[in-house]
């Protein structure tokens, strides 16, 4: 499958990664921040995850996608950069609204963990 378009213009927003991905105390995001701090990862420092994960995008090919009546989903599966070089298997999931191109961050999920 190709790689996904419009990254330059993707909605990636700070509340997205510092108060959900990185965020030790919300319910849903919690595990997925210990991940992520696990590969040096911080709240404080959301841009660098914000950077790797146009960086995984642009890396990776588009593994699945899922048409809603609301638009189009992709998931994304591959290394993601970490600050300390070990760079786990993540999916990103991506979704682009109808009639709109840029691509709006949901969630990383991990799934390999590097050693």
């Amino acid at each position: 499958m190709p790689r996904l378009s419009n990254l330059d213009r993707a909605v990636i927003p700070e509340a997205k990664i510092a108060g959900y991905l990185l965020s030790l105390r919300h319910p849903g995001g919690r595990a997925k921040a210990r991940f992520l701090e696990g590969f040096g990862f911080r709240a404080k420092d959301w841009r660098k995850l914000r950077d790797a994960i146009i960086v995984h995008a642009t890396a990776n090919d588009i593994t699945a996608l899922h048409q809603t009546p609301f638009g189009t989903g992709y998931e994304i599966d591959g290394p993601l950069p970490t600050p300390d070089g070990r760079n786990p298997i993540v999916r990103v999931v991506w979704f682009v609204e109808t009639q709109e191109t840029a691509p709006r961050l949901v969630t990383l999920v991990p799934r390999i963990v590097a050693r």
